[in-house]
C-alpha cells in the first residue's frame, strides 16, 4: 500500500492513532515523510509500517 502513496495524500499511522491525520510530504523508496496534526513531521520506514490511507486527495 505504501508504494501507492504520493505527496498530498492524507494518512494515519496504525500504531500511533494519537498522532492524528497526516499529509504525505514525500516518498523516496521506503522512506515516507508525513506531517501529522499532533506529532509534526515524521519519517516513516515503509518496510515496517503500512500507513492507512484516509483521503487520496488531501481535501
Amino acid at each position: 500500500m505504501n508504494e501507492l502513496l504520493e505527496p498530498g495524500m492524507i494518512v494515519r499511522h496504525p500504531g500511533a492513532p494519537d498522532w492524528g491525520e497526516g499529509q504525505v510530504q514525500s516518498r523516496i523508496g521506503d522512506r515516507i515523510t508525513v506531517n501529522f496534526a499532533h506529532a509534526g513531521k515524521q519519517v516513516i520506514d515503509g518496510r515496517r509500517i503500512a500507513l492507512q490511507l484516509v483521503r487520496p486527495d488531501g481535501a
